[in-house]
């Protein structure tokens, strides 16, 4: 009596193509499993994302499920399993998800300022990081190993992170002192917004000074008296705006090392820019006018 053996057909995996793969190799295996050509679903990919963004979450998704063409675990199956003794691959796989759900939530493709493109971005990078390669035959890894592994990656990278926040901080610390003493920035003067509206000669002063921000000096309510009556206002860093008063002669100078001067409606950009009004009459105001860097603008009220 012979014996007949029965050969079972191999069951199909649904898997990341090596050969067939623009990206992750995701289209390559659903084409491949389904024997459905790549493009259809490379397609749907395409127009799910600029409809929404959805594609781009589920192709995310396909590729942390779906195992590697040749390897027995897929990204998140690998997770999971050595959550306990590895686990900055799972974070990152929670931050990819939370960044997927916010994602979808918002039906955008752009980050638009939101905090899903930074958790998007976190959660790629710890996975890419912790990433290991498969061991050589017979040589075995045990999770402690790959876990301390894991843990020397995300220090080099935090500490490398830290010395390159560092460098831009001490550039920009440089940056703003050779700043400082080009445009001779007085922080004493005072920082933020300023704005003096002046209801008399009694309470009129003859400085009105500003570090950096803005500062308004309004005077269309200053009767002045007969003859010169003098202030200054200046800004190191910022805008400055003056209001002179209907009916008086000016005489003002008005300069700005780096900016805009706009001297009653005349306007004039660039470096070492200075301009002047000259007004006769019996009430004149004499202005001296001064932007380190930034915008200075004069201009008369209307009444």
């Amino acid at each position: 009596m012979s014996e007949h053996t029965v050969e079972e057909p191999a069951v199909k995996r649904l898997e990341r193509s090596r050969s067939d793969r623009m990206l992750a190799g995701v289209c390559g295996g659903l084409a491949s499993y389904f024997e459905i050509h790549p493009a259809f679903y490379r397609v749907g990919f395409v127009v799910l994302t600029l409809l929404g963004g959805a594609g781009l979450v589920i192709y995310a998704a396909a590729a942390l499920v779906m195992p590697e063409e040749g390897k027995p675990d897929s990204i998140v199956t690998a997770a999971l399993r050595d959550r306990r003794d590895r686990p900055w691959p799972l974070i990152g796989l929670g931050l990819l998800a939370v960044a997927g759900a916010v994602l979808l939530s918002h039906a955008t493709l752009w980050p638009h300022g939101d905090a899903w493109f930074v958790l998007l971005l976190a959660g790629a990078a710890i996975l890419l990081i912790t990433r290991h390669s498969a061991p050589p035959p017979g040589e075995k890894t045990d999770a402690a190993e790959l876990a301390a592994r894991d843990s020397r990656r995300i220090r080099r990278v935090f500490v490398g992170f830290g010395i390159a926040i560092g460098s831009l901080v001490a550039l920009l610390l440089v940056a703003a002192a050779i700043f400082a003493a080009v445009v001779h920035v007085h922080l004493g003067r005072g920082v933020g917004t300023r704005t003096y509206e002046v209801a008399g000669i009694q309470s009129l002063q003859h400085d009105y000074r500003l570090g950096i921000g803005g500062l308004t000096v309004d005077l269309r309510n200053v009767e002045l008296p007969k003859g010169e009556t003098k202030v200054r206002t200046s800004v190191d860093v910022g805008r400055l705006v003056v209001i002179v008063p209907d009916g008086v002669a000016l005489q003002a100078r008005g300069d700005a090392q780096f900016g805009d001067v706009t001297m009653l409606g005349n306007a004039t950009g660039g470096h070492d820019v200075d301009k002047t009004v000259a007004e006769n009459g019996t009430r004149v105001l004499v202005l001296d006018a001064h932007v380190g860097a930034g915008a200075l603008r004069v201009s008369r009220a209307v009444r």
